[in-house]
């Protein structure tokens, strides 16, 4: 491309948004022309803000984020990253002390004209990063014009992206031309010609936006004359040198909807520049763009070697021989398809070969790693925010927890004062939808003094803070305020019990007394059993977990006692008359209750209530007219907790599949009992042995209608278990002899007895294991047992 914007005038500077060579174009353009003012296409709120950006400790990528003060949730991001042509000219006119502007619609009116904006989405760079997207316009129909695809197409290109990176990225390695202007010259006149056939593009609301930047751009050259650089889509250079006047545009403008906002510095990261994540003019490569604008020369040889320190840091053999052949395969490459230097698509084809083996899954790694990358940017304390922010990035740093880009596991000992800090400002945050930190199963103790998480920091959050800020200015204010007002509204117990659970875990003593009241209040009037076997397991562990924490939770254990007496109750006459799915659900919250009582047990002002449980368990697994699957589920617990032998659980499974019972419905009481694992059968050939003779005498035409459901029970076993039962059913039918015998006789892998003393001398290294008290540990029994209580 070739020409010269005429000299009189501004210098109208078409880019496309975080495009390396569009920066170095514009940075080239700025040195030779000098200009006394730089505007560049941003919202007018962002100028307050501008001399940030010469901040040392302002580290792209970060956005401007704006948000309505009534409606934080309305908000926009404004991205910038170091390759961004708009961010070089802000560096450069800071630099030069030389007066910078964002004449762009201000976000008071297109964040008024936004129905509900999506916080992660920036208003508008238009999809593809296209060289007409920009930071105000809102997202549109895919039947949009990309004017990148259309300037392609026409000089016989397949790939837009390739399109541009020959003819802008590798214009010439040092992006130097002899006139720093012509390139932008040229872009204009081909924008040009596209507004001539495309209006508009697809894009209504471009019309009022350049209306508003043509009446910006008039009051600069009032005040600095034509010496003026402005920096802004290509897409819009054709519409700010168009002749018009101040009258017309004003009318374009007038009537607008306004709302009051307020705007800020925030990180931002090179996943969310990616196209993939949901940023209209996101760009598919930040990490390789990075490189090629920061690397000051050889970027392909340097790009190489990146690759290789991360696949040696990932185990993976690669030596300078491999560097240097990549090197040449991508030049090679580039040579064959007659373009001027190797691009990414080069770069990735040759790393395959070389480096990975042909192999697309190292592949994948380079390309998270290096293409997109997993930079988070940093913003100075001095940059503006919402109090509930500043009390929130004092705590990470008082607890040493570093917003990080890149997901990361947390292992916490809430013995440690810092763990339990840690913990308590993860778990406020929850509470305030805050999505920072997710719970996560963790590698070590299932005890109650361990917990894990997974972190992640994603620029959003900045938003759901500025949310949250409507509670309070501080994070355990806004948590309290907002789990109280929870607690007034909600309508189920379910829902009070689990806001309970998350007051224990974060540590919100102001709040717990307003929970505790609408608690009782629900509890009084809910008659529904599925309601109060809902509500109990979360109930239970808001005890345990006060205990370990050291909160008084005695109201919460008299509410704890009169729901357990109340399911006690209750629960017998529901599990009659139920269909499938009724059953199923049902049998779900058995078996939560169940645990339930195992942690209440001793803890609760109610005595004996393991006791009447266990009543209502053998009621379960005794009545016909209950469910099957909650029959043979009510019997697998009595067995587990010892509470019937293994002679009453045979000759329940007996009765469940004699003869006279419905295949479906001894199915159903199959999958109750031995559903979720399937160690019982492997240790117990009786057991194993009337399920095979069953299964064996299943008629052949209700045998179809049975498999389905045997088939979900029996797929949940873990692959071993599934084949040492599949040995124990070749081998043939057990008769007589206890657990772990066959026929009288010693089964491979089992003793002939219990031996006590030896299962005792384990007791004290396992309550040391779980974090239990050492005193009273004399048996393995008693170990296990508190195990069971500890969940």
């Amino acid at each position: 491309m070739s020409g010269a914007q005429p000299a009189a005038g501004p210098l109208l500077l078409g880019v496309r948004h975080h495009g390396p060579g569009s920066a170095r174009a514009v940075r080239a353009a700025l040195d030779a022309a000098r200009p006394r003012a730089v505007l560049i296409e941003g919202p007018p709120e962002g100028d307050a803000l501008l001399p940030l950006a010469a901040d040392e400790r302002m580290r792209p990528p970060v956005a401007l984020l704006a948000h309505a003060v009534d409606d934080p949730g309305r908000a926009a991001f404004w991205p910038f990253a170091v390759f961004s042509p708009e961010w070089v000219a802000i560096r450069w006119a800071l630099r030069h002390d030389v007066p910078v502007r964002f004449i762009d619609l201000p976000a008071a009116h297109s964040l008024a004209m936004t129905d509900s904006p999506p916080a992660d989405t920036d208003h508008g760079d238009r999809g593809r990063g296209q060289a007409g997207d920009d930071a105000s316009a809102p997202v549109v129909a895919a039947s949009a014009v990309d004017p990148i695809a259309v300037l392609a197409e026409a000089a016989g290109y397949d790939d837009p992206e390739r399109w541009w990176e020959d003819v802008v990225e590798h214009r010439t390695p040092d992006g130097q031309v002899a006139d720093p202007r012509a390139p932008f010259a040229a872009l204009g006149e081909a924008m040009t010609a596209l507004r001539e056939v495309y209006g508009d593009g697809g894009h209504p609301r471009d019309t009022v936006r350049e209306a508003y930047m043509r009446i910006q751009l008039r009051a600069a050259r009032k005040e600095f004359g034509d010496d003026i650089a402005v920096v802004c889509g290509a897409w819009h250079v054709p519409a700010l040198g168009a002749r018009t006047t101040v009258t017309a545009d004003r009318a374009l403008l007038k009537g607008m909807p306004k709302v009051k906002t307020e705007t800020t510095w925030v990180p931002w990261t090179h996943r969310r520049l990616a196209r993939h994540s949901g940023y209209g003019a996101g760009i598919d490569s930040p990490g390789w763009y990075g490189h090629l604008f920061g690397a000051p020369d050889r970027p392909l040889e340097r790009w190489m070697t990146k690759v290789a320190g991360l696949l040696r840091d990932e185990d993976r053999f690669v030596s300078s021989a491999h560097v240097i052949e990549a090197v040449r395969l991508a030049r090679a490459l580039a040579a064959l398809r007659g373009r001027p230097l190797a691009g990414l698509s080069e770069t990735t084809d040759a790393i395959r070969a070389v480096m990975c083996e042909g192999s697309d899954v190292p592949l994948a790694l380079v390309r998270d790693r290096l293409v997109v990358g997993e930079t988070l940017g940093e913003v100075p304390d001095s940059a503006p925010a919402v109090p509930l922010q500043r009390d929130l990035t004092r705590l990470q740093r008082t607890l040493r927890l570093k917003p990080e880009a890149l997901e990361r596991e947390l292992e916490l000992d809430l013995r440690k004062d810092t763990d339990a800090a840690r913990s308590r400002l993860l778990h406020r945050l929850r509470l305030l939808a805050v999505g920072w930190g997710e719970p996560a199963a963790g590698r070590g103790s299932t005890g109650t003094f361990r917990e894990s998480w997974r972190l992640r920091w994603e620029p959003e959050q900045h938003v759901q803070v500025a949310e949250a800020g409507v509670w309070g200015t501080t994070v355990l204010t806004a948590a309290t305020a907002k789990a109280e007002a929870e607690a007034v509204s909600a309508t189920a117990l379910a829902e009070v019990t689990a806001l309970a659970e998350r007051c224990l875990l974060a540590e919100l003593p102001d709040a717990l007394p307003v929970v505790m009241r609408a608690l009782a209040d629900r509890a009084a009037l809910d008659a529904d059993v599925g309601h109060l076997a809902d509500a109990l397991p979360a109930l239970a562990r808001t005890l345990r977990y006060g205990d370990v924490r050291s909160t008084d939770t005695a109201a919460l254990g008299e509410v704890a006692a009169g729901l357990a007496e109340r399911i006690c109750v209750g629960l017998p006459p529901a599990c009659t008359g139920l269909d499938t799915d009724g059953a199923d659900g049902l049998r779900r919250q058995v078996d939560g209750v169940h645990a339930a009582i195992g942690l209440l047990a001793g803890t609760v002002p109610a005595d004996g209530i393991r006791e009447r449980w266990t009543a209502v368990l053998h009621k379960l697994a005794a009545r016909d007219t209950v469910a099957g699957v909650i029959r043979g589920r009510a019997a697998r617990l009595l067995l587990d907790e010892g509470r019937i032998e293994e002679d009453d659980a045979a000759r329940l499974m007996g009765l469940a599949l004699s003869p006279g019972t419905l295949p479906a419905d001894a199915a159903a009481w199959i999958e109750g009992f031995v559903g979720g694992g399937g160690m019982l059968l492997v240790h117990d050939e009786r057991l194993l042995g009337l399920v095979d003779a069953w299964l064996a005498g299943v008629p052949a035409d209700t045998f179809t209608d049975v498999l389905p459901l045997l088939r979900r029970t029996f797929s949940s076993y873990e692959p071993g278990v599934r084949r040492t039962l599949g040995e124990l059913v070749r081998r043939g039918p057990a008769t007589g002899g206890p657990a772990g015998t066959t026929g009288g006789t010693t089964a491979p892998g089992f003793g002939p007895g219990l031996d006590d003393e030896r299962a005792d001398a384990v007791a004290p290294v396992l309550r040391l294991l779980l974090g239990l008290e050492t005193e009273g540990a004399d048996t393995a029994g008693h170990a296990m047992e508190e195990l069971g209580a500890t969940g």
